[in-house]
């Protein structure tokens, strides 16, 4: 489906691990070097008419296109996307979860996907995020938040990665900081060295707690070419 655009499709550990913050950086980065991006967010719940998540994504990608065109599905409640449509008398449409995409292949060179929530957050009765991932077909980067707990999770999500469906390939892990470092959680410092030592694909970068920038310089470019 996706094959004639390139893309990177962002995921996360868990709620919270700042997937939005992580995939504006990958856009921005993207931006300064002279690519034209899409940037897309299929659904989005606990927003209103406007989402914050699509706003900070195409801020970052340089306004391309229509914001509109960024998060084409939005929903009040803070739920999975479709029982938040639920709640709203409405249906998440599983069709425009996919063929959202289209809107980017003209003028894009390559489109920064945010997935919502983890792999397996649900997108209806028998869907998952991942099947979504699955069919658009881009290399996956996983954020996982530097916190006690980051290397079960982390690597619970690699496991997945490699085991859902026919298996998604994973570009690598970054590893963000979305609070201010705590003194009580001392596992802050290990925990990049840990994940380095554990996970099968690579830890390509670390986001300092409201840093501009990662740590790490990263070829996305060159990363989206990944089959």
């Amino acid at each position: 489906m996706a094959n004639k655009l390139r893309g990177l499709f962002i995921t996360g550990t868990d709620t919270g691990v700042g997937k939005t913050y992580v995939a504006a950086l990958i856009a921005r980065s993207l931006v300064a070097s002279g690519r034209r991006v899409g940037v897309y967010k299929p659904a989005a719940s606990g927003c209103g008419l406007v989402c914050d998540d699509a706003v900070a994504l195409w801020e970052a990608a340089g306004r391309p296109g229509e914001l509109e065109h960024v998060c084409p599905q939005r929903f009040a409640a803070p739920l999975a996307p479709h029982l938040a449509a639920r709640a709203e008398g409405k249906q998440l449409d599983g069709k425009l979860l996919r063929t959202g995409l289209d809107y980017w292949r003209s003028q894009s060179e390559i489109v920064v996907v945010e997935g919502v929530g983890g792999l397996m957050s649900p997108l209806g009765d028998k869907e998952y995020v991942a099947d979504v991932a699955l069919e658009f077909g881009f290399p996956m980067v996983v954020v996982s938040r530097n916190v006690l707990g980051t290397i079960n999770a982390t690597l619970q999500t690699l496991i997945t990665a490699s085991v859902f469906r026919d298996g998604l390939t994973v570009a690598g892990v970054v590893l963000n900081n979305p609070q201010p470092p705590s003194s009580d959680d001392v596992s802050i410092a290990s925990n990049r060295t840990e994940l380095v030592a554990r996970c099968a694909a690579p830890v390509l970068a670390e986001v300092p707690f409201g840093a501009n920038d990662m740590d790490a310089e990263v070829a996305w470019w060159a990363l989206a070419q990944i089959v």
